[in-house]
């Protein structure tokens, strides 16, 4: 079983629709129970930084994603799950992140027009188990006004162009995370998380 986590923030059903295709068994759960019970786990989110901590904190969620984390738990974050991820970010200043990836969430420069949303190509820097069977420069989903910046490049699996490069999709040990959304990026999305599901089951 896959739990999809609900913090009051993101579209579970369509996560939660996506891997069902897929033949995964998931549950949208805030119980920290049902999280350890589960065998990966799935952040999702629109929203706000602060906000989603905020609401982990509350449902006593933070500290059973770090064990299972640390315990090698498969973890995917999506666009905003793939943000707090990391350490902090500019949009909520005050609120710190998992951090399970070091680095910072950056607000996209005022010459972008924000937020940044529709279909964008996606280029490969490494070739992984997360790539494979997607061709290079192929359109995926994105709304966001915020990215991440990696304390250094080896997590960054692919990148996108919106007039800087933005890391699309990361992979640190079990930790991964992907800027866009797979669920709504037809195709190449549901390949993507193929892919993460089959890692997964490794």
């Amino acid at each position: 079983m896959i739990a999809i986590i609900d913090y009051g923030i993101g579209n579970l059903f369509s996560v939660s629709k996506a891997l069902n295709r897929l033949g995964q068994e998931t549950q949208i759960t805030c119980e920290p129970e049902t999280v350890e019970k589960a065998s990966a786990i799935v952040l999702p989110g629109v929203g706000s930084f602060g906000e989603a901590m905020e609401n982990l904190q509350k449902k006593e969620l933070i500290n059973v994603i770090l064990k299972n984390a640390d315990e090698g738990k498969p973890i995917l974050g999506i666009c905003l799950g793939m943000q707090i991820l990391f350490e902090r970010s500019q949009e909520s200043p005050h609120a710190k992140g998992l951090s399970l990836i070091q680095g910072e969430v950056r607000k996209l420069p005022p010459t972008n027009k924000i937020p940044h949303i529709g279909w964008n190509r996606i280029y490969f820097k490494k070739k992984t188990e997360l790539t494979e069977d997607i061709p290079q420069g192929r359109f995926f989903y994105f709304a966001h006004s915020y990215y991440v910046l990696p304390a250094d490049d080896q997590p960054i699996i692919g990148i996108c162009n919106y007039n800087l490069v933005i890391p699309a999709i990361i992979n640190q040990d079990n930790i991964w995370g992907v800027q866009f959304h797979p669920e709504k990026s037809s195709t190449w999305g549901m390949k993507f998380l193929e892919n993460w599901v089959r890692c997964m089951l490794k």
